[in-house]
Order: C-alpha cells, then sequence, then structure tokens
C-alpha cells in the first residue's frame, strides 16, 4: 500500500536497517509485510525496525542529507545552535555553502539541509513506527497481546515527537500508516498533549524491569520528565511537580562511579544508562562516526601507532570558553580534547600537514578561517586503536544523572532549594569537585551544571532556550536572538510539497 502521508513528510522511500534490543546486542533485520508477522516472535523480529530507526539514515535528496542522531546534520544542528559546539570553516573545508555559519550565528532560513535532515529523521522514524503499527494491527495476535506490542511503539514514536516539538513546535500528528490525504500542523501545545496521552497510555503496558536497549516504563517516565521540565517553554505552562514526581518513578538505575563508563565501547554494561542507540559495525550497523568528524587528519598516528585509525575530517569543535568554564579537577573536562597530540609510534608531537605541531587549543581566532588545529575537540566517547569508522559505542539518549539533575532543577524552581543541592551535589561529588555552598546554588549554577554533566549529549540547545541564554549574544553571535527563532522553521521543500502545512512565526 502506498504511504501518501509518508511521501510528503519524508521526501524518500523506507530504507532497511537492523535493530538491537538486548545486552546481547543481536540484531534483527528488516522483514516484508507479506505473509509474515503473524505470531508473536515474529511480531517482536518486526518491531526491531522501529528501534533501528532510531539509528538514522542517509539519503541522497536535496544535496544529501545525512539523518543520523549521533553525528553531522541532525546532531550538528542543536549542537552549534547552543553554546556549545560550532563547525568553523578551515580553508575549503567546512563552509558547504554558509549552512554552518547560518546555524552559529542563528541566521538560518528554512532553506538550511540540516533543518530538513532533523525533520526528515523524525517523520521517517514515525513512518517506521506507524508501518509496524500497522502490521501488528494486521497479525494473528490477541488484541490485548497487541496492545502490550504497540505500547513500545507509541512510546519510540513519542520520542521523535518530542523531539518535534522542541525543535520545530507546530508539526503534523501522523499516527496513519495508510492515510490518504495531507496532514496539516498541529499546534505545539496539541503535539504536547499528544506526547502525554501517548506515553502515559502506554506505561502500565510496557516492561517494568530494565531492559537494556527496549523502551521500558523508566524509558517513559524519563521522557515525561523531559516533558515536563520544558513545559512552560512549550506550552506556556510551568509543571515542575509533574516533572518530579516522573523522575521519582524512574528506579533500579544509580549513578556510575566512573563518569566516563557511560562511554565506553561496551557501555551497555552501564547501570546509568536508561535507554540507548546501539551500535555494532560488525552487524552493518551505520551512522555513529562522530569521532571521525572531530578529530584532525592526523589524529590517527595518536591513537594507533601505525595509523590505521580511520581517517578523521577536522570539523565540530567546543566553542571557545567552553574548555575553561570547567572548574579545575572536574574530570567531565576530559569530555573535550585539548593540548599536544602524540604520536604514538615516535613519541613526538604529531606535525600537521603544514609542519606546524598538532596543539589543539581552545581559542579560535578567525571563525571563517580558522586554522586547523584551533578548538578543543569532542573526545567523550572512548577510542581504541582499533575502531573502525562505524563506532560500536552506543549512543546514550538518556542516562540516571539527567533524572538527578531534572529533580535539582524542579526542587530549585519550586522553591526547594535544599532538596535541589543535594542533587546537585551528588552529581559534583561523582566529578571529583568539591560541594556547592547553599549560597551558590543560583540558576547560573544549575546551567553550569547541566552545561558540563551533558557536555556534547545533545541538550544544550533546549537548556539554553530554557534558561534563556539562547537569545543573548555569545561568541561569534553577535546580535541577541528573536524569540521567534526558539523553534525552527519547517523545511521549504516541506512546505513546497504540502500547501495545508503553516510556516512557523517570524520566517
Amino acid at each position: 500500500m502506498k504511504n501518501k502521508i509518508l511521501s510528503i513528510l519524508v521526501l524518500s522511500a523506507l530504507v532497511a536497517m537492523s535493530s538491537c534490543t538486548d545486552l546481547d546486542e543481536k540484531l534483527y533485520d528488516k522483514v516484508p509485510m507479506d505473509d509474515y508477522g503473524k505470531t508473536d516472535s515474529e511480531i517482536q523480529t518486526i518491531v526491531g525496525s522501529a528501534y533501528a530507526s532510531l539509528r538514522g539514515f542517509s539519503d541522497s535528496d536535496q544535496g544529501g542529507t545525512n539523518c543520523y542522531p549521533t553525528c553531522e546534520y541532525v546532531f550538528f544542528l542543536d549542537e552549534c545552535a547552543s553554546d556549545e559546539a560550532c563547525i568553523p570553516t578551515r580553508g575549503t573545508d567546512w563552509y558547504d555553502s554558509g549552512r554552518y555559519q547560518e546555524i552559529q550565528r542563528h541566521s538560518w532560513s528554512a532553506g538550511n539541509i540540516m533543518i530538513l535532515s532533523s525533520w526528515k529523521y523524525c517523520f521517517q522514524g514515525i513512518a517506521s513506527v506507524n508501518t509496524v503499527i500497522y502490521q501488528v494491527d494486521k497479525s494473528e495476535l490477541t488484541e490485548d497481546a497487541k496492545a502490550v506490542v504497540k505500547a513500545e511503539l507509541r512510546g519510540i514514536r513519542a520520542y521523535y515527537y518530542l523531539l518535534l516539538v522542541d525543535q520545530f513546535g507546530n508539526v503534523p500528528i501522523v499516527t496513519d500508516f495508510g492515510g490518504e490525504g495531507l496532514p496539516a500542523n498541529s499546534s505545539r501545545a496539541d503535539v504536547f498533549k499528544f506526547i502525554e496521552t501517548e506515553l502515559t497510555e502506554a506505561l502500565p503496558l510496557l516492561p517494568a524491569t530494565k531492559t537494556y536497549g527496549r523502551f521500558t516504563q523508566a524509558v517513559a517516565n524519563s521522557l515525561l520528565a523531559r516533558l515536563y521540565l520544558n513545559a512552560e517553554v512549550w506550552t506556556g505552562t510551568a509543571r515542575w511537580q509533574d516533572c518530579l514526581d516522573a523522575c521519582d518513578k524512574v528506579t533500579g538505575y544509580t549513578l556510575e562511579g566512573n563518569y566516563f563508563n557511560s562511554f565506553k565501547t561496551a557501555n551497555e554494561t552501564s547501570g546509568e544508562i536508561i535507554f540507548s542507540i546501539p551500535y555494532d559495525h560488525k552487524a552493518g550497523t551505520v551512522g555513529n562516526y562522530l569521532a571521525s568528524m572531530t578529530y584532525h587528519y592526523n589524529q590517527k598516528f595518536a591513537f594507533s601507532p601505525n595509523g590505521t585509525y580511520p581517517w578523521c575530517g577536522n570539523g565540530i569543535s567546543a566553542q571557545p570558553g567552553l574548555y575553561s568554564s570547567f572548574e579545575e579537577g572536574d574530570i567531565r573536562r576530559g569530555s573535550l580534547l585539548i593540548g599536544e597530540q602524540i604520536n604514538m609510534s615516535t613519541g613526538s608531537v604529531i606535525m600537521m600537514d603544514n609542519g606546524n605541531p598538532l596543539i589543539y587549543t581552545e581559542e579560535i581566532t578567525n571563525y571563517e578561517n580558522a586554522l586547523q588545529n584551533e578548538g578543543a575537540r569532542l573526545h567523550k566517547y572512548e577510542v581504541q586503536a582499533e575502531d573502525q569508522w562505524e563506532r560500536d559505542n552506543d549512543w546514550v539518549l538518556i542516562r540516571y544523572a539527567e533524572i538527578i539533575m531534572m529533580k535539582a532543577e524542579a526542587n530549585y524552581r519550586l522553591g526547594f532549594t535544599a532538596n535541589a543541592l543535594s542533587f546537585v551535589n551528588e552529581l559534583r561529588t561523582r566529578a571529583g569537585l568539591s560541594e556547592l555552598k547553599p549560597e551558590a546554588l543560583d540558576l547560573q549554577a544549575l546551567d553550569n551544571e547541566w552545561k558540563h554533566e551533558f557536555v556534547f549529549e545533545g541538550l544544550r540547545r533546549t537548556t539554553n532556550i530554557r534558561f534563556g541564554t539562547f537569545f543573548e549574544k555569545w561568541w561569534e553571535k553577535p546580535t541577541d536572538t528573536p524569540k521567534t527563532r526558539g523553534i525552527y522553521p519547517i523545511p521549504a521543500s516541506i512546505l513546497e510539497l504540502n500547501s495545508k502545512l503553516s510556516q512557523n512565526p517570524g520566517y
């Protein structure tokens, strides 16, 4: 059956992907819809394709959009719109029609391909989920069994809509695989309510126990907490207590003693990760190559003595000021790579092709013509000499530290400062820092903890908006940002295909 809504929203056909949903990282191939999917075991295999959609995809449409949540346009979009990261133009590299400069300076238009990629990533995933729900409905399972299977699927779809309500605000709500006609915008408030309803209705049918890579009750409650944390921005009504209530329902997880355990190559053993996207290059998963997008071209000699580490693109870096914003002794500063890079074979500083030593600096002297070594590099996930282009580190979407930080902020905004302080200090102690004194806890201190604890985890733009700093001047953003740019425009190419959609205000 032709899915007309999919054609309009995604602009590309569904691609074959694989999925991992357990600790053994066993992956399932996507299967056809004809005679398959009648039994419970077959349905569970099909559900894997919905999870696989989280890995994203690449296509040749619109000049080659890369819709991967771990790197390139989807990850780059929100990171470089925040005060956290940037992609400097280095000579002839990384200009790409000015798309990164537009995001950095908040001067983007509806034609920016990065915005299109994020839209496509979400609606491709939604289409994949809707396809599987259609298959479940056509199966021979009992209605009760169908409801249990669909609870996970509705949860995954709600995750995509949470990204959309954050980035675009007023988007179509599409739940019908075989729908005819073009969908219209729903208001941001209606999308918010849809997400809340989907998660709360799915909750009692979701697994109550920890299951790595699966959508469980803990995942649903974590997303509800995120939803309520940002409710004032997204709907105009604060819901701090609802955020706390949802956080309190997330149990069975603990902070790892070592902050970086959750970002190791084999991070599926972390007791802190609530939800992640599993990757395994041996199983053919693709899209997780962020490391190669940040390190210098010759970084390979620092990671492997024979220089066999994958090629790197010398792209995304930390914005100046981020590295120095960490307190001395904060182990989370290790998420950024700075200083001399040593050749593992010779013991000497690696030389760049221009004959200068490879020494990463925090400062970037000229954003439009940066030197090759300028900018601290993203170094949060473990690097190993035998890494392939497609990394095996599972991409962390939610971890228990976020639950603690949401409790801290919600308590503070409700006036329960002592409670907030205890949660902040729990994270600071793990980071090797002294506890904050009561008089030192304010919104700035909370913002700093969000920035340092979750550096390069894709949360910073949302945090900037919630704290209001998104609209202020910062490095290479010389003017204030209009409030209308708290959401992105609906991509121009999408509007051309669907006359029922209305552009967001201010664009």
